[in-house]
Order: structure tokens, then C-alpha cells, then sequence
């Protein structure tokens, strides 16, 4: 939930509580926590009485309706029944995707000589030759020139 908060921003936060709540900040902090536990413990009462009204064991990730239906619906041979034909679509789309991935690198090495250079400084203890100079463009005729 704060993987993209640094140790400024959480300081800053906990500043603003301190100033916001005060005196009361510690009695803010335990009643939050005695909800966040209270919760927990409804949660594990539901699942536990579901699990006793249905006579399986259930767990509260198992409350996911794609979960449910897959731990207590389906077998292992409907599952991967289901999951064959789109498992070879996958494949077949992830083979597709990893070709033109190649070709777009290989166009793109072509086109940058600085890549096809370090691509054969990595692969090769020998130096690479330097790329031949682009030919000079051929001088145009003159405006003056022509009249």
C-alpha cells in the first residue's frame, strides 16, 4: 500500500498526523488498529461459517468467484480442459510476438550503426572495422550556374 512512498514522504505524513490529531494521535492510532483487527476476525468468522454451512474447507482467498469455482466446482480434468486450447493460443500468440520482437531488433540494428558497432564489440574480442563514411552528397548546380 506505501511501496511508492519514500522515508520524506512517510515523515511528512506522520508530521501532518501529529499536527492534525495532537494530543489524540495515539488514541486515533489504537482505534484504528482495533478496527483493521475487529475486521479481520468478521472476515475469518464469515469463511468459517461458510465453510461449515457447506462442509469444505474455504479459505477467504477462495472467495473469489474464479477460485471458488475452480477449487470447488471443477476438477482437474475439466480444469485443463478449459485451459488446453487457450494454452495453444497463448503459445502460438507468444511466438508471434517474440518473431516480430526479433525482426523489429535486427531492422533496428541495420538502421543504427552504433548498435551493429556494440552488438560486435559484445560478441567478438576483435575490433570491429570502422563503418565506411556515408559518400558525400553530390554538389547541386547553382541558381547562377543555370542562368
Amino acid at each position: 500500500m506505501l511501496d511508492n512512498l519514500n522515508w520524506w514522504e512517510i515523515g511528512v505524513l506522520l508530521l501532518l498526523a501529529l499536527l492534525i490529531f495532537g494530543d489524540r494521535l495515539p488514541n486515533v492510532i489504537s482505534d484504528g488498529l482495533r478496527l483493521v483487527r475487529n475486521l479481520r476476525n468478521m472476515a475469518r468468522n464469515a469463511t468459517g461459517d461458510l465453510s461449515r454451512e457447506l462442509g469444505t474447507d474455504i479459505q477467504l482467498e477462495d472467495l473469489h468467484p474464479k477460485a471458488f469455482i475452480r477449487k470447488h466446482l471443477l476438477s482437474e480434468e475439466d480444469e485443463q480442459a478449459i485451459r488446453k486450447p487457450l494454452q495453444g493460443v497463448y503459445d502460438n500468440l507468444r511466438a508471434d510476438v517474440t518473431g516480430v520482437h526479433e525482426e523489429l531488433k535486427e531492422v533496428a540494428d541495420r538502421v543504427d550503426p552504433r548498435a551493429a558497432a556494440r552488438k560486435s564489440t559484445a560478441t567478438s574480442t576483435a575490433p570491429a572495422p570502422a563503418p565506411a563514411p556515408a559518400p558525400a552528397p553530390a554538389p547541386r548546380p547553382s541558381y547562377d550556374d543555370a542562368t
